[in-house]
């Protein structure tokens, strides 16, 4: 749990303030995973905070409604490109994933 609280805290994703009169409150909940063993490293329990975005209401907490996901077929084009040209594909494994969009709409998180 520290290193998802650290990770936050460094790349400045949140900011503490007072909640603004008429505002709702998104609760949150910890996701733990069991992350495991590889190459020799020990399996190791990862933690993240995600806020229960399911309680938003359009129109009243925000006005647009996107996430973005990829498509399976982009997946399946890229590794048979990788194939037919006989490339090597590599997996990078990303310790802390942060989307590089600005919000908005101010979300309040207890």
């Amino acid at each position: 749990m520290q290193d998802e609280i650290d990770s936050l805290h460094e790349n400045h994703t949140y900011e503490l303030m007072e909640l603004s009169k008429g505002k709702r409150v998104l609760r949150n909940k910890w996701v733990y995973n069991l992350k495991p063993a590889d190459g020799g490293n020990p399996p190791r329990y990862k933690a993240r905070i995600v806020v229960k975005g399911f309680q938003q209401k359009k129109g009243v907490d925000i006005d647009k409604i996107f996430a973005p996901v990829v498509k399976m077929t982009s997946i399946q084009t890229m590794l048979s490109i990788a194939a037919s040209m006989d490339l090597e594909v590599e997996l990078l494994d990303v310790k802390t994933k942060f989307l590089h969009g600005d919000l908005e709409e101010k979300i309040c998180m207890q």
